[in-house]
């Protein structure tokens, strides 16, 4: 009897070091002044829809995290350098730096929108023409409105961030503004008094944030994807979506 307890004392023991071991953690980055996707709390901690996310492909994937406040400067270099394992913090997937990084498969759309006050009948890019719009300095959009208007062209204000953009809409300081789509839908969705409305056009190239491992590291890539894949099957995604967006939640590529 007493050889029984034995063995199950090591069965036991055997079966909490193994759950142990599956409990890895990684090390995540993320800049703190993005919000909605990353940003700092009053506590100094770390919150957002792409805290939210990787949080849920951990759990998904029993795994743990910590999370680390990196700032954007420098940000891809603490995955070469080892000190983070994973990177996520609103990074757009390019060409350029898929040479330096490996990115998991996308798991939001990023493209410019145009916002404009509800009862404005603007609906594309080319009826900004004779509108006073908004932009961020040297953004896409500001591109795109360069492109359309002229990039001299007096009826193009330029400001440094999205909010302070959008401040200036909200009070009537302009007619139209073009930024990021999911900070504009966060800001109409913090301010449903503001009255405003978001109108997609074409010319704004879809775009995606990935999240972002060392070149080579397929298996932890692997368990990002899967982790994905599972919170969007699962209806986690749309929730977390809907918390800090709206409810409609975009369709994701697969690759």
């Amino acid at each position: 009897m007493f050889k029984s307890f034995i063995l199950a004392g090591c069965l036991l023991s055997s079966l909490a070091t193994s759950a142990f071991a599956a409990q890895q953690t990684y090390v995540v980055g993320s800049g703190g002044t993005y919000r909605p996707f990353e940003y700092e709390n009053n506590q100094k901690e770390l919150e957002g829809f792409d805290i939210d996310i990787i949080k849920a492909i951990a759990k998904a994937e029993n795994f743990n995290v910590k999370l680390v406040n990196t700032p954007w400067e420098g940000i891809f270099a603490t995955l070469n350098s080892g000190d983070r394992d994973i990177i996520i913090s609103g990074i757009t997937i390019t060409d350029k730096r898929q040479q330096m990084v490996d990115f998991s498969t996308p798991y939001f759309p990023a493209e410019q929108s145009i916002v404009v006050p509800a009862d404005s009948k603007v609906d594309s890019v080319a009826a900004l023409k004779g509108q006073k719009v908004g932009v961020v300095n040297s953004s896409t959009g500001d591109i795109v409105v360069s492109d359309e208007l002229g990039k001299n062209s007096t009826d193009i204000k330029r400001f440094d961030n999205t909010p302070l953009m959008l401040q200036e809409l909200s009070e009537d300081g302009i007619g139209a503004a073009v930024g990021d789509v999911g900070v504009v839908k966060y800001y109409i969705k913090s301010h449903p008094e503001k009255a405003l409305k978001l109108v997609p056009d074409s010319k704004f190239q879809r775009q995606y944030f990935g999240i972002a491992v060392a070149k080579g590291n397929t298996e932890l890539l692997g368990k990002i994807n899967a982790g994905l894949k599972t919170i969007v099957a699962d209806g986690t995604y749309a929730k977390i979506y809907a918390n800090w967006f709206d409810n409609n939640v975009p369709t994701l590529p697969t690759k």
